[in-house]
């Protein structure tokens, strides 16, 4: 009994091909249309998931990342400032930069630039960084070392830190003039670097 066959002309000739290898070759078809219908959906899902991951990124965890870094924060009522980002804490950053030490608070920075295209989760954070501003005040309190204390409406006063309260810090403008400064209106208090006299050799 002869087998059917499909007429396909090769090398001068008909050739012999069986039902079933028609079959196999659809089918094989079907399979990588199946295979790149799937890759593409998958494609469309790991993008869809990256982006709902980078959602639950916060803006204090690319801060984080960026420790040791060279940026450019964009200040509410002082203007840009430049520095390395030293250390974080619960609302507040501290920047080294050419003019002295900054502690900024972190809803008073409106960009940053230079920052780490990563990021640092916060259940990865030292304990330390739970420190709130308060907590930093107290260190620039206890060094009693001159500063400028910015307020987000460009307000500034100059002077020593003395006490640090919950939610408030008293600067000493003169022996005479004590100003209560509220948290909330702080932008950022700078360290005020004195200059480095050499010595004579």
């Amino acid at each position: 009994m002869l087998a059917s066959v499909s007429p396909q002309w090769g090398c001068g000739r008909l050739a012999r091909v069986s039902w079933e290898e028609d079959l196999f070759a659809a089918l094989d078809d079907l399979e990588q249309q199946a295979e790149a219908l799937f890759d593409a959906d998958r494609a469309v899902e790991l993008a869809d998931r990256s982006r709902a991951e980078y959602g639950a990124v916060t803006f204090a965890s690319r801060l984080m990342a960026s420790v040791g870094c060279d940026v450019a924060l964009t200040v509410t009522g002082v203007g840009r400032l430049f520095g390395v980002v030293q250390r974080l804490g619960t609302g507040w950053v501290l920047l080294h930069g050419a003019g002295g030490d900054w502690v900024v608070r972190l809803d008073a920075i409106a960009s940053v630039g230079g920052a780490s295209r990563r990021s640092v989760p916060e259940v990865a954070w030292s304990p330390l960084t739970r420190l709130g501003l308060g907590s930093a005040l107290r260190r620039l309190a206890d060094m009693g070392e001159r500063c400028l204390v910015h307020l987000r409406d460009g307000t500034r006063y100059e002077g020593r830190l003395l006490r640090v309260g919950a939610d408030f810090a008293e600067v000493e403008v003169t022996p005479q003039r004590v100003e209560l400064v509220a948290f909330a209106a702080v932008a950022a208090v700078q360290s005020r670097e004195e200059p480095q006299v050499a010595s004579a050799s």
